[in-house]
């Protein structure tokens, strides 16, 4: 069936499969199951409402609220809530449980949450096991690394998003199980690789797409377990080696930027990026099985509508898990059976929580640990949690946001119930220019604010003082240590930035010369590299066969289905 986007107009399909999935997931109580309706949002508005609760890439400089200790946080001072460094949060300074509150009948649920939100103390960074990584966010045991976001098990790395078990690399996005590499999109197990994208086991070379095997080549393109090739032709190794003596100046390797650009129009492109998947659509899928319209997936099954995803199974509509089953409407989980839940972790039958570890059955709960049967931070017997938790479910059908829970409902669902929906956007303790949501979902201040939702205004750069710029030198070998002394001012947006002792070390060892846009923008542009999320109807180039692909059909890339791609390629 279809329905209307209430939030964007469009129509959006629900099929059969989501409706087994909502009833699959819907909880029960004392014998009851409570239904899961449908949802009253298209999917990427509703990937955008989880997204503008995630803060990955903004940090600030404030106090703890609890010592007054100058901390790193990516709540921005002024924000209306208690911050405390890591290490302060999981301390035993505080209890969790002093700010619980009753649940009120006379109050929209949503009320009650906004206002213990507000109460509950929040954890400055989610950055755990970190050594030497103190401006590491949504992250996971990285040492000598500085601003990775959605990474871990690394060392050494600077300035990437979904890194994962990998050394001595920056400016990367989705690079795996790798070492020495810079400006990589979707890349895994690679070594000294520069300026390439989708390629497995490949080193010593640049400017690769769609390339497996390959060492020492320069501007290829679907090439498969070749060395020394330039444009996709043998060269001699002495070719070689003076071409990829030349990328050690910048106008040498925007050149050769461009060059590869022209070349891969020309080249033929899959129709979808997945590794040794089955029964699944979407893109940039690795062993995945039974996925649908979903994204930057590994090892997963029974998923749709997710993005970022790892080791999942049976999961709808959430960003950012991983080994979760059973779960929907969800943002940065580890746990299984957990609903409309934002930053919880090895936790089970949660609902509506946030910052929750090591705990089950929590509704409406904040930062709680090891704990079980708890409604807004309130300890309950458990039949007593599970006769309550029905009554807020009813209310919750009905309020729409508003409304008391005594009053008398007709029994059919109407549009405003909240029951079923995520967290509205008005919750977010961010700006709406802060979050994920932005990158994927750009919108103006002005159309931020009609829609009630907040915005973070930020002293713009040019009233800034910077000093004098220095002349970022055309090849590495030319720039002197005192650059890290500079505020450097981005030649895209105009935001200063600066380069780090290590970061500068990194650069000379891979000959590459220095960035001239700031790591927010370099971010972005690795973004813009991947196709969007969405699926379009096409043919291939080469068979006319119908496919499904993230290339657009307007676009002049040379789509071809699986099969006549891997029949060129090999």
């Amino acid at each position: 069936m279809y329905e209307h986007c209430r939030q964007c107009q469009l129509p959006f399909e629900i099929s059969k499969d989501d409706l087994a999935f909502y009833e699959k997931v819907s909880p029960t109580f004392n014998g009851k199951k409570e239904l899961i309706p449908p949802p009253t949002m298209c999917p990427d508005c509703r990937e955008q409402q989880r997204l503008g609760f995630r803060n990955e890439r903004r940090l600030y400089h404030r106090k703890s609220d609890l010592t007054g200790a100058q901390i790193i946080s990516m709540y921005s001072p002024e924000k209306p809530y208690k911050v405390f460094s890591q290490e302060e949060w999981w301390g035993d300074a505080w209890d969790p449980m002093a700010d619980g509150q009753k649940i009120d009948p006379g109050q929209p649920f949503f009320s009650q949450f906004a206002e213990l939100s507000r109460a509950v103390p929040r954890m400055a960074l989610l950055n755990p096991k970190a050594e030497n990584s103190p401006y590491c966010n949504f992250t996971d045991a990285n040492k000598n690394s500085h601003l990775l976001i959605n990474s871990n098990f690394n060392e050494d790395c600077y300035y990437c998003t979904l890194l994962l078990n990998s050394r001595d690399c920056c400016d990367c996005f989705w690079t795996v199980k790798s070492e020495r590499c810079y400006q990589c999109v979707d890349c895994e197990e690679c070594y000294n690789l520069l300026f390439s994208q989708q390629c497995r086991n490949c080193s010593d070379s640049a400017f690769l797409f769609e390339c497996q095997g390959c060492n020492h080549c320069i501007a290829c393109v679907n090439v498969r377990d070749k060395e020394y090739h330039i444009f996709n032709k043998p060269v001699a190794k002495e070719a070689f080696e003076r071409a990829i003596k030349d990328l050690r100046g910048r106008r040498n390797v925007e050149r050769c930027g461009r060059e590869f650009q022209a070349f891969k129009r020309t080249q033929p492109h899959i129709a979808g990026h997945m590794q040794q998947c089955e029964d699944s659509t979407g893109d940039y899928l690795s062993h995945c099985r039974g996925v649908y319209a979903s994204y930057s997936g590994i090892e997963s099954e029974d998923c749709r509508y997710c993005d970022a995803f790892v080791r999942s199974k049976t999961c709808m509509d959430c960003n950012s898990i991983d080994g979760a089953e059973l779960t929907y409407e969800t943002t940065s989980l580890i746990g299984s059976r957990n609903r409309f839940t934002a930053f919880c972790r090895d936790s089970s039958d949660l609902f509506y929580c946030w910052d929750c570890y090591s705990s089950s059955h929590l509704f409406g709960c904040i930062g709680l640990r090891h704990k079980q049967y708890c409604i807004l931070n309130t300890q309950y017997p458990k039949e007593e949690y599970e006769r309550l938790v029905p009554k807020i479910i009813e209310h919750m059908r009905h309020d729409g946001g508003g409304g008391a829970m005594n009053r008398t409902i007709p029994p059919q669902r109407e549009s405003s119930g909240s029951w079923g929906e995520f967290f509205p956007v008005t919750l977010s303790p961010f700006g709406y220019n802060e979050t994920v949501a932005a990158e994927y979902y750009p919108l103006a201040r002005e159309d931020v604010l009609n829609r009630k939702w907040r915005w973070h205004d930020e002293t713009p750069s040019s009233e800034q003082y910077l000093g004098p710029q220095p002349d970022l030198s055309d090849a590495i070998d030319d720039v002197r240590d005192d650059i890290c002394d500079h505020i450097l001012r981005c030649t895209a947006t105009g935001k200063p930035f600066k380069v780090i002792p290590q970061e500068l070390r990194f650069y000379r060892s891979m000959g590459i010369p220095l960035p001239q846009e700031c790591p927010d923008q370099r971010h972005l542009d690795r973004l813009a590299k991947r196709n969007e999320k969405r699926l379009w109807d096409r043919r291939c180039a080469k068979c006319g066969k119908d496919i499904q692909t993230t290339y657009a059909p307007d676009r002049p890339e040379i789509v071809y289905c699986e099969t006549c791609y891997l029949d060129t390629v090999y």
